[in-house]
């Protein structure tokens, strides 16, 4: 039964009913929260848990909504929007330490960093959504992630119902994954995140495309220059939020690139003749003898080409790694579609791809 939105008192803050939560998401896709509230202090996230908690309601916390992707049937709970806001910094030798609030614009703050002469995130410019998203997911790209600029990461803990502050060692980051996503899912709310970053420190050119926009060497690459380069690459691949671009209607990367062995990747090679691409998987361990292969690649090798179409759900015309919604998706035609891939590339490659967007509504 379809309900009129109703407003109702927590206290501080407005509780409204049957909140759309589409709009708050990048993909434009799902359906209503049963109750929807906004927190702009630690106080209202602790006041909204205490209520959830004891009206029995699901609670789904919801920040720039650009790596999310919620079911047509909605969100049975409480979805808490994260509107705390704030940014303070303090020198520490050669290095600033960046306190930033989790309701803040990621983007913004890069371009804060940037300006400041900062170097630390420049190459994570262009990414939508807010900070509070970087540490759960361990956002990355073109070579830097933010699990080397983290110092700290303060949030509530749902479990001991109080604020704790984590250090980064205590974060548990690996590949696209934290404690926040994995061990821990569910169990953190971040208010804020603490950046160490390095005055006067040069920009990172680890990334191939970026190397190519610096290669004729007429110049000295700036923090500005490369914050700059990394957006018109994201622009290049769809990947960068613009208004009336079809392709900007997803969650950026679908699929995350998949750590494989090297042994597989010869398996693979002798199947079809060539070697596959492919990049370091990381320093950690457990990655000794693995590396990464690009899951764009091995989309394309099976079959979804750029621009391909299952209704109103695709495969960006730009960058075959993210899904769109062409115009009226659902989410059920997204997570078809996504099947599909996965299952086609599993029965070419044996690999399994894992999505990278987090998954609300659905049972």
């Amino acid at each position: 039964m379809n309900r009129e939105p109703l407003w109702c008192s927590l206290d501080a803050m407005l509780l409204k009913e049957n909140k759309p939560l589409a709009p708050f998401t990048t993909f434009g896709i799902g359906g209503p929260a049963r109750w929807f509230a906004e927190a702009a202090s630690e106080e209202d996230i602790a006041e909204a848990e205490t209520w959830a908690r004891e009206h029995g309601a699901p609670l789904f916390v919801l920040g720039g909504g650009s790596n999310l992707l919620v079911s047509d049937a909605g969100f049975s709970g409480l979805a808490l929007r994260v509107a705390l806001r704030g940014i303070a910094a303090a020198n520490d030798a050669e290095q600033k330490i960046y306190s930033v609030a989790a309701g803040e614009d990621w983007d913004g703050f890069v371009e804060r960093a940037v300006r400041d002469n900062c170097a630390g995130v420049e190459c994570l410019a262009g990414i939508p959504g807010t900070v509070g998203g970087t540490p759960v997911q361990n956002v990355g790209a073109y070579g830097q992630e933010v699990a080397s600029s983290i110092e700290r990461v303060r949030a509530y803990d749902l479990q001991g119902h109080a604020f704790v502050e984590l250090n980064a060692a205590e974060c548990g980051f690996a590949y696209r994954r934290s404690r926040f996503n994995s061990t821990d899912r569910g169990r953190f709310i971040v208010t804020r995140v603490d950046y160490r970053l390095t005055h006067g420190g040069a920009p990172t050119l680890r990334y191939a495309d970026l190397q190519r926009a610096f290669a004729d060497g007429s110049k000295t690459a700036s923090l500005a220059d490369v914050a700059g380069a990394v957006r018109r690459i994201r622009q290049s691949k769809g990947m960068l939020l613009v208004e009336g671009d079809p392709n900007c209607r997803s969650a950026g990367s679908f699929f995350k690139n998949p750590v494989v062995t090297n042994e597989l990747l010869q398996q693979i090679a002798a199947g079809i003749g060539v070697q596959p691409p492919r990049f370091p998987a990381g320093p950690d361990p457990e990655n000794v003898g693995r590396s990464k292969i690009p899951a764009a690649w091995l989309i394309e090798q099976s079959g979804f080409a750029k621009g391909y179409a299952l209704g109103a759900a695709g495969v960006s015309s730009r960058h075959t790694l993210a899904l769109i919604n062409r115009g009226g998706a659902t989410a059920a035609e997204i997570m078809a579609l996504a099947a599909q891939i996965t299952g086609a590339v599993e029965a070419k490659f044996g690999i399994q791809l894992e999505m990278e967007p987090v998954l609300v509504g659905f049972e």
